[in-house]
C-alpha cells in the first residue's frame, strides 16, 4: 500500500522509515509515519538488537571481496551493512540509504507498531500509483515492487522464516483487514550463486478488490538462511501482481539467487 512522501504527514500501512545511527531508543512519530531506530535495532519489531559484525571470510563467504560488483551484468548492487547482505537488482531499481527502513503496519493502529520491516531497500518505480486513499489531504506513492534484507533473532529456523515473512508481506501490503485473501506458497530449500543455502518461500494474495485507487493483488518471496555468525537473516521482495508490469516470478528468482555476503571494506 501507499508510502508517504517524507517528511510529509498520514499513516499508511507501507512506510519507510528513516534511521539515525546515534538515535539508542526506538521513538515512534504516528503523525508522520516516522520512526528512529538505533544502528543495533534488529529489522523484526519487539525482538533483541542484532549483531552488526561483518562476515568473516571462510566457506560459506564465497563472496567475501569484490561484493560491491554486481554479479548480473548491468544490474546495481544493494548493500545492507549492518546485516552483512548484499544482492542484484535490474538497473531500473532505485537504491534507498543503507540507513533507512520499509515496514508495513495495521491500517487502524495508531502506535503504527510494524508487522515485519526490511533494511536498506531498493525500489521499483517508487511512484507507480500516487493516490489519497485514506482522504486525509495527502498524497501517497505507491512502488510497483520492493527489495530488501533483514536480521531475523527471535526465529526458530529459516523454514519458518520463509513460510511466515511472505504471508506478513503480502497481508501486510495488500490484503488487510482480510486474512483469508493470503494464499501460502511454496518452501523449498533454495542455494545461491554464491553458495549460500537457505530456505526460499513464497505467497500471494486473491480477490483484492479496486475499491481504491492503487489497491492490487500482491506476492512476496522470502529466502532466510543463517550467516556465519549462526544468526538468521533474510531477504524479502513484494510487488504487484495480475498488472501489466508485474515483476515476472523469474526475475525475483533471479535477484533471489544473487544474494551473498558483504564485508564492509573499511573492515579489511
Amino acid at each position: 500500500m501507499p508510502v508517504p512522501r517524507p517528511p510529509s504527514g498520514g499513516r499508511s500501512r507501507s512506510t519507510i522509515v528513516a534511521v539515525i545511527a546515534a538515535t539508542a531508543v526506538v521513538a515512534a512519530a504516528t503523525a508522520t509515519g516516522f520512526v528512529l531506530l538505533g544502528s543495533g535495532e534488529d529489522d523484526r519489531a519487539g525482538t533483541d538488537p542484532t549483531k552488526t559484525t561483518s562476515p568473516p571470510a571462510g566457506p560459506n563467504n564465497p563472496r567475501d571481496t569484490d561484493t560491491e560488483t554486481a554479479t548480473v551484468k548491468g544490474w546495481r548492487v544493494v548493500v545492507n551493512p549492518s546485516q552483512g547482505i548484499a544482492f542484484d537488482v535490474p538497473p531500473q531499481w532505485a537504491l534507498q540509504s543503507t540507513s533507512w527502513v520499509t515496514y508495513v503496519s495495521e491500517n487502524d493502529d495508531p502506535d503504527d507498531t510494524p508487522l515485519i520491516g526490511m533494511r536498506a531497500p531498493a525500489y521499483l518505480k517508487e511512484q507507480w500509483c500516487t493516490s489519497d486513499e485514506d482522504k486525509g489531504g495527502t498524497m501517497e506513492d505507491t512502488p510497483l515492487a520492493v527489495a530488501g534484507s533483514r536480521g531475523n533473532n527471535g526465529a526458530r529456523s529459516a523454514e519458518e522464516i520463509a513460510g511466515s515473512d511472505p504471508r506478513t508481506w503480502v497481508y501486510g501490503q495488500f490484503t488487510q483487514p482480510d486474512k483469508n485473501k493470503v494464499r501460502p506458497g511454496t518452501v523449498e530449500p533454495f542455494t545461491t550463486n554464491s553458495g549460500i543455502k537457505g530456505t526460499l518461500g513464497t505467497a500471494w494474495s486473491v480477490g483484492v478488490k479496486r475499491t481504491q485507487k492503487c489497491a492490487t493483488n500482491g506476492k512476496a518471496w522470502t529466502f532466510a538462511f543463517k550467516n556465519p555468525q549462526g544468526d538468521l537473516a533474510s531477504w524479502s521482495f513484494f510487488g504487484a501482481k495480475g498488472v501489466s508490469d508485474e515483476v515476472p516470478d523469474e526475475t525475483v528468482r533471479k535477484i533471489a539467487a544473487t544474494v551473498r555476503l558483504y564485508k564492509d571494506p573499511s573492515d579489511s
